[in-house]
């Protein structure tokens, strides 16, 4: 195996803080919030960088303007979808009421604020709908399950995660007949009319799962500087160093790294209902390792692997992974593939399985997770083409696949250890 470093855009916001303040700054929010305001502040179930740290500053942003700021979880059917599961899937962004400065407000229970073009039902947390104001926080980036102008973002948590469990899992059923694009669209244009938006604050990160630009947006903004911060999102997008291979060994999964565990705009696998979207990486093998403890044994997206291990499968929580896969209609992607006692043996069987190619002449990619793509690990079957990828630097050369004594891989070694930051 080489180690190998990819180069990604490296376009990053030095001082979240001040970043923040100054959007906020530039919103009106001083004409339009009032002492004793209330206002209900998104958070979402995505390992956003830095995140704790964002909504910090909004609520002693809000509370210098005299306002009663609350946070509400805004994640669907996420947590086991009930409320204490919400909030301790905060927990593991450092998300707290003590860390925030203001109350979390849990709750399942929503209230219908319209209908859809099409006669759907909008859905809204009783909590935020009963605020004065709400403030819409989300990462912007490329859906797992679709593709379109509007895909993840401010729109979808307006749509979806301000839904609960209730509105999630009637947009998901919907969309296997309408497009999830349109539907999310439809829903989120009820909620900025029938609701109190202030603002939605849109967030794009960068190929090393760093904070690239924090834009504040006015309601009537969302939709149009939503698709165009996607476009930014998918340009700086990080992706695998080759598209053709025959075994991808992915060392971690979880809803902290991928709403499905596992990147299909990284891995290409993106079996679904609703169809799939054309990709160039074409995985023939995928071995997933394990599972973050962020994902508190949510593992959504297993079913894109082919093999994993016996310590991955232990560590499933069947109730939470089951209702997140099934509101989400995605039933497939929570099928347990062949597991096995250790990697040395998943990775003979995936070898096994490629074709009439022989091992030592075998594309394999080892990856982290589908977030740290910076580093990685290729066989040496690429050493020609490594060569010639001036985008590709060397590290370390060709040395065996690393085992522990109980024939477990080692973990990878990077050149620079990065250690994800939720706060600060």
């Amino acid at each position: 195996m080489y180690r190998i470093r990819q180069t990604f855009d490296r376009t990053s916001v030095g001082d979240i803080r001040e970043a923040l303040r100054a959007e906020l700054i530039k919103l009106p929010l001083r004409e339009t919030v009032g002492p004793g305001d209330r206002v209900a502040i998104t958070a979402g179930s995505r390992g956003i960088s830095h995140i704790a740290l964002i909504l910090k500053t909004i609520v002693e942003y809000l509370n210098a303007l005299g306002a009663k700021p609350f946070l509400f979880p805004a994640m669907g059917s996420h947590g086991g979808a009930t409320a204490e599961g919400q909030v301790a899937l905060l927990k593991h962004y450092q998300v707290t009421e003590d860390v925030i400065g203001a109350p979390i407000l849990s709750s399942m229970e929503v209230m219908e604020v319209g209908k859809t073009g099409g006669g759907l039902p909008v859905y809204i947390d009783k909590n935020a709908l009963q605020a004065d104001h709400i403030i819409v926080v989300n990462r912007i980036k490329p859906h797992t399950k679709f593709k379109g102008f509007i895909e993840s973002g401010l729109m979808k948590m307006m749509a979806i995660g301000m839904g609960k469990q209730k509105g999630a899992d009637l947009y998901h059923k919907a969309a296997i007949e309408h497009s999830f694009p349109k539907i999310i669209v439809d829903a989120a244009e009820v909620v900025l009319k029938k609701t109190p938006v202030l603002f939605g604050l849109g967030i794009v990160e960068n190929g090393y799962d760093q904070t690239a630009k924090i834009a504040g947006l006015k309601p009537d903004e969302i939709e149009a500087k939503e698709k165009d911060l996607l476009s930014l999102a998918k340009r700086m997008m990080p992706k695998l160093p080759f598209d053709e291979i025959d075994l991808l060994i992915v060392d971690e999964m979880g809803k902290d790294i991928s709403g499905v565990g596992m990147d299909p705009n990284i891995t290409g696998r993106n079996r679904d209902i609703i169809g799939t979207f054309s990709h160039p990486t074409r995985v023939k093998r995928l071995f997933v390792r394990d599972i973050t403890a962020s994902s508190n044994g949510n593992a959504i997206g297993i079913g894109l692997a082919d093999l994993t291990t016996k310590r991955l499968v232990e560590k499933i929580d069947h109730h939470s992974t089951y209702m997140n896969c099934i509101t989400a209609i995605s039933l497939e992607k929570g099928a347990i593939p062949m597991h096995f006692e250790t990697d040395r043996e998943a990775i003979r069987v995936a070898l096994d399985s490629t074709g009439l190619t022989p091992p030592e002449r075998t594309r394999i990619v080892r990856i982290k997770n589908t977030l740290q793509l910076d580093e990685v690990e290729v066989s040496e079957a690429y050493e020609k083409e490594l060569l010639q990828r001036p985008d590709l630097e060397i590290l370390e050369c060709p040395y065996p696949m690393r085992f522990d004594s109980y024939a477990n891989l080692l973990a990878l070694q990077m050149h620079e250890t990065r250690k994800k930051d939720w706060s600060d």
